[in-house]
């Protein structure tokens, strides 16, 4: 009876509103949209959680955080406990609370959302994500994340192709374990899509800078601008002395339309519009150093969480009017409602039912306009969506002068001239075992979207992590002669 008089009262707190810069003010400038909790508010909203024996938020957490075991800890006022708590599972716990689609994971399995209370009325999820990032943005900026105690270094040296949330966990994860790590990127400094993907309004560099700088104090080391499968090769990787390889290189290879006047200056991929938009020069390759010229209109074509990065960076970079198009309606769009949410606040317009036909431009080639056609929806294809079936003489145009595309990520076809020996199948996704995440060429594992096709940040963690432990048990195979 006393359970559940405290099961009562928890379901009877309303959620904390969580405070946003407001849309006018932050469409000029680059700060993160979440204004985040103070320590009063986090306490009171880590108080509706009701510690569930089955603790569905957990299983539903690609890394398995102990949400619950987090959330008391905090409503008790310790919020270094609770901060350490998700470290426990997590490598990228304050980017994980801005990044992850909670409404899909922990947050979408949580009971209060579910809960009726006494009064009939229901209210929303517990804030997982925002406290989590809440807990460990304190303790990082007024504690200091502890740097564990290292072992004795073991002499093992492993390579970690890819500088993205899967080989920063592998890197951190074998560092802790006396190994010696090296980090490889094509792009000039680390982070992976954390750096080069994710705009700063949702993740500021400051919280990726620090956890660089923690991966230093571990002892990981960074190359940066090498290109593994053009510059070097997972052999000379080997002949260097490296005892494993671990490759985890992403998804970044963005899709093309294959529609005529693509060739049209002022068309860009998402990734490279998203770098060039924010970032400092010499955070670039020196190919993608001259600022994006904007022009008035920027037309955004894809439905995903990256389209609404570009449509977002484009208003931040000055743009007159911002269009998205895509070929369904939005109740088919694959990405956050969030998001959506805060680019329709800034002023961005949506083409829905809208596909892309050909790129116009002028004489000098310089895109100027986009020929679309409408669509209409007819019967659901493989994915489950209703496919979009163009509508016949409904041909217009939308004017531009810039243009991104943003329809989806492949992994790069390139790995099979950097890994010999490495199977891959159709899309170019390494094959690894589903246990040991090694390939089928001993020493070399894998893990993340290059494995799983373009994927959330956690699940590239967790592959991640467990890769790591499946390497460190492979190290100390090689170890095992030396010692007897």
């Amino acid at each position: 009876m006393a359970k559940d008089i405290e099961v009562q009262q928890r379901l009877a707190i309303s959620r904390v509103p969580i405070n946003k810069q407001d849309p006018e003010l932050r469409k000029n400038n680059w700060d993160e949209v979440f204004l985040g909790f103070d320590l009063e508010h986090a306490r009171i909203e880590a108080t509706r959680c009701l510690h569930c024996p089955t603790a569905p938020c957990q299983d539903a957490c690609p890394v398995g955080n102990d949400i619950p075991g987090a959330l008391i800890l905090l409503e008790q006022g310790d919020v270094n406990g609770a901060a350490e708590r998700f470290r426990e599972t997590s490598n990228l716990p304050e980017l994980c609370g801005r990044l992850c689609p909670q409404e899909r994971l922990c947050e979408g399995e949580c009971v209060v959302a579910f809960a009726i209370r006494p009064d009939s009325h229901q209210e929303p999820p517990v804030s997982i994500g925002k406290l989590e990032a809440f807990v460990t943005d304190y303790q990082r900026k007024n504690l200091g994340v502890p740097i564990p105690v290292l072992p004795e270094a073991t002499g093992m040296k492993v390579a970690v192709v890819g500088a993205g949330p899967a080989g920063m966990a592998v890197a951190e994860e074998l560092a802790k374990l006396g190994h010696s790590c090296t980090m490889y990127d094509a792009w000039p400094e680390p982070g992976g899509i954390l750096l080069y993907g994710i705009p700063n309004f949702k993740l500021s560099k400051d919280v990726l800078r620090d956890k660089l700088a923690y991966l230093d104090r571990l002892g990981v080391s960074f190359v940066g601008n090498t290109w593994v499968g053009k510059d070097v090769t997972v052999d000379d990787l080997f002949n260097q002395g490296f005892n494993a390889v671990f490759v985890g290189t992403g998804a970044g290879l963005g899709g093309q339309l294959a529609i005529e006047g693509e060739e049209h200056r002022g068309i860009y991929a998402a990734t490279e519009f998203l770098v060039r938009g924010n970032l400092r020069p010499d955070q670039l390759p020196e190919h993608m150093r001259d600022p994006l010229d904007m022009g008035k209109d920027v037309v955004v074509i894809g439905g995903g969480d990256t389209s609404m990065d570009c449509v977002r960076t484009a208003v931040r970079l000055g743009a007159e009017r911002v269009t998205c198009v895509y070929r369904r309606t939005e109740a088919e769009m694959l990405g956050r409602t969030e998001e959506r949410e805060h680019a329709r606040q800034e002023g961005v317009q949506f083409q829905w039912l809208t596909i892309p036909l050909r790129f116009l431009g002028d004489d000098d080639g310089n895109v100027t306009g986009v020929e679309c056609q409408r669509m209409e929806l007819g019967e659901p294809d493989e994915s489950g969506r209703r496919r979009p079936i163009p509508v016949p003489h409904s041909e217009f145009v939308i004017p531009a002068t810039t243009v991104a595309v943003a329809i989806g990520y492949n992994a790069d076809p390139i790995i099979k001239d950097a890994a010999p020996g490495v199977s891959t199948n159709r899309w170019n996704l390494v094959e690894v075992h589903p246990e040991t995440y090694m390939t089928t060429r001993p020493g070399v594992f894998a893990g993340g979207d290059n494995v799983n096709g373009a994927d959330l940040v956690v699940t590239a963690l967790a592959d991640g992590r467990r890769a790591a432990a499946a390497i460190h048990t492979y190290l100390e195979s090689l170890a095992a002669p030396a010692r007897r």
